[in-house]
């Protein structure tokens, strides 16, 4: 396999709709209560990309360097046993490193017209510390998602920071009520790390403690079901404090996926689990598409 191909598997392009979601909705729902400019939106999610991709290729690098991905893991093969040595792999980050920043710049001062006024350095602050956060969580000596800590991450910049932190930068204002699709999306996404920790157990176990170690086989699916159960209840009080209109409810429209989901999560194990994966993300995409969409659609 050519590196080319190698590292575009090591990117996992599966997971970006997951991210992608979270800065769609809240885009759309800025675009429900303010007009929102086109270049800023696609500027969001380009730096999203990039953060998912960074994210994505320094855990791949953090478990092979900790020697997490020993022959026995479950999950699919990714580009460094395709091919790509320590130093390609050192390259792709240090190269999204630079697009992360490149892109978080341009749409910090397209959306705000300048950089050096206190929001948009407090909002460069924030990608700077997502950058980290990025590379931190298995890269490192001291890595936090070897300490359990990966829920956190994802929970605030995953569904926090993408949901709230999209709306403010697309809408120049935020509202406290935006924390709550902030934190439905949080969940899911901890659903999704939480889903290929459980796949994962057995050769987690060696170097590394996940909440699903932390809390058994039976224990992490209790919590999956809590965590999908509570994104759906946080998503629900956003809708019932805003005006009643069954349009905002089109989100719902995707509960026979989740059931799916959940029920695969209670009868499967190690590999046979790994479709659990996509079958989230694009879940949570259609979710999130469909909650931003219902809000817009009542403008008209």
């Amino acid at each position: 396999m050519s590196k080319f191909k190698a590292s575009i598997k090591s990117m996992r392009l599966r997971t970006l709709p997951l991210s992608c979601g979270g800065v769609i909705l809240g885009i759309l729902l800025a675009a429900a209560d303010f007009k929102v400019r086109f270049p800023v939106a696609v500027l969001i999610v380009l730096t999203t990309v990039c953060l998912q991709v960074l994210s994505n290729l320094s855990n791949e690098l953090g478990d092979m360097l900790h020697g997490t991905d020993t022959p026995e893991r479950q999950g699919p093969d990714y580009g460094m046993k395709a091919g790509l040595t320590v130093k390609d792999m050192k390259r792709l980050i240090g190269l999204f490193v630079v697009l992360c920043i490149i892109s978080g710049t341009a749409m910090t001062w397209l959306s705000f017209g300048t950089l050096w006024d206190l929001t948009p350095i407090m909002i460069l602050l924030l990608g700077g510390a997502a950058i980290l956060a990025a590379m931190k969580y298995t890269l490192g000596r001291n890595p936090y998602g070897y300490r359990g800590l990966g829920d956190l991450y994802v929970f605030i910049f995953f569904g926090i920071v993408a949901v709230a932190g999209a709306y403010f930068v697309a809408a120049h204002d935020l509202f406290w009520r935006i924390l709550l699709p902030g934190a439905a999306v949080g969940c899911f996404g901890i659903g999704v790390l939480n889903v290929n920790n459980i796949r994962d157990m057995k050769t987690d176990a060696v170097n590394r403690r996940t909440v699903a170690l932390r809390l058994g086989l039976n224990g992490a699916r209790i919590y999956q079901t809590v965590l999908i159960a509570l994104g759906w209840i946080f998503m629900a009080a956003y809708c019932l404090i805003r005006i009643p209109d069954p349009r905002h409810w089109l989100w719902a429209l995707t509960l026979p996926l989740y059931i799916i989901h959940l029920r695969g999560v209670w009868t499967r194990a190690d590999r046979a689990l790994d479709p659990m994966l996509p079958l989230l993300v694009m879940s949570t995409f259609l979710f999130d598409i469909l909650a931003g969409l219902g809000f817009v659609i009542y403008l008209f």
